[in-house]
């Protein structure tokens, strides 16, 4: 959820006061290093990355535009600076660091079923081709508006909702073949 204070500290980046980064970078940083991760796979890049998503807000920083949600403006530029990177040909790594996913917050202790139910999810979610699987990660990870998303993808909010329903539906089926379970359709 965006906070009311975002727009005002983009006005003073804006103006120059490049300190006030500092405030949207603690805010912001481990839920885009997540997003990050989930769409590199690779801690180190991912971490690179944060750094380079907030390097690009104050070098655009006058193209913000206060109308908009800040969230969305930073996750667009998120996505467009992965998209930059694994194009210039950093590649992929093993899916082994997908565990930072899961929130940084801490776990009450979980039964055996729950946490292989956990990693079945996990590596179903994996499974999904890539545009799948950010639309899941956007919408049920970051909580984020199907409005938002679309913004961040450029497309209407139909294509985001039907996305996210063949998402999920993907998701199941591969979350329940791990399972070892036969899925039947309702």
């Amino acid at each position: 959820m965006e906070s009311s204070t975002d727009s005002a500290l983009m006005k003073l980046v804006q103006a120059g006061d490049s300190a006030q980064l500092a405030t949207l970078f603690e805010r912001y940083h481990p839920g885009l290093f997540r997003y990050l991760l989930s769409l590199t796979r690779n801690r180190t890049l991912s971490e690179d990355l944060v750094q380079e998503v907030f390097f690009r807000v104050l070098k655009y920083a006058r193209s913000y535009d206060p109308s908009l949600s800040f969230p969305v403006w930073l996750y667009g530029m998120a996505r467009n600076a992965c998209f930059d990177a694994l194009h210039k040909g950093r590649a992929e790594i093993t899916g082994s660091e997908m565990e930072d996913i899961r929130s940084s917050a801490p776990v009450p202790e979980e039964v055996i079923a729950r946490k292989q139910d956990v990693t079945f999810l996990q590596e179903a979610l994996q499974q999904l081709p890539e545009e799948k699987r950010e639309v899941l990660i956007l919408s049920r990870f970051h909580d984020m508006r199907y409005e938002e998303i679309a913004r961040i993808l450029k497309c209407e909010i139909g294509t985001v909702k039907v996305r996210v329903y063949r998402a999920l539906k993907e998701l199941r089926e591969k979350f329940c073949e791990l399972r070892g379970e036969k899925l039947y359709d309702i």
